[in-house]
């Protein structure tokens, strides 16, 4: 039996759809200077995802079975992809650390400054799996690389203060908030991190 007309022409719209997306979620990191950061993790399966199901989606001989199949799986991959796009739009640095087993990590993280310096915030699990507390590690920042040495702070004063700033800074936080995305107060398994300059320079 032949797939409705309209059906079709609604999976090869959110294929096509989703083919941008896909192509976004890499593409997107190339507006910040300095080293393309590969995206990792969750922001890998959105990107990755979203490219299977849109290929899968706009392929003719598609299977009406396996259609329908990728349409199901398509909020899953569409909310990955687009935190993964929207994460990068604006001010995204790097703290290049390694983890619990030595090996090296790229950290995507939102900063702000404030009259102390630089902050970034994190679960505290992360926090303490890259040994960052008191670590010397390479900052990048507007395409410029420094060394930097983290002070963790789990006050919850603190927490919440950086956390604010965060959202006040960024207009996706403020987005992600209001549609229950992304916490507008400080989550209480969350830390801050003070980037202090290393000793020396």
């Amino acid at each position: 039996m032949t797939e409705p007309s309209s059906s079709s022409k609604v999976r090869r719209v959110v294929g096509c759809a989703l083919l941008v997306l896909g192509v976004a979620v890499f593409a997107v990191r190339l507006l910040h200077e300095g080293p393309y950061a590969m995206p990792r993790g969750t922001n890998l399966f959105g990107g990755l995802g979203a490219l299977l199901l849109g290929g899968l989606l706009v392929w003719p001989a598609i299977p009406r079975r396996l259609g329908w199949l990728a349409l199901a799986a398509t909020p899953v991959v569409l909310f990955s992809g687009l935190y993964a796009t929207m994460a990068e739009l604006e001010e995204v640095v790097s703290l290049y650390a390694t983890d619990s087993a030595g090996r090296p990590a790229d950290l995507r993280l939102w900063i702000v400054d404030r009259e102390d310096g630089a902050w970034v915030g994190m679960p505290r699990w992360k926090a303490v799996e890259h040994s960052l507390d008191g670590a010397r590690v390479q900052l990048l920042r507007n395409g410029k690389t420094r060394c930097v040495v983290p002070v963790l702070y789990e006050d919850r004063a603190t927490v919440r203060a950086i956390h604010a700033l965060k959202v006040e800074k960024y207009v996706v936080a403020r987005g992600a908030a209001a549609i229950g995305l992304y916490p507008r107060e400080a989550r209480e398994t969350a830390v801050s991190l003070r980037l202090d300059p290393c000793p020396g320079g």
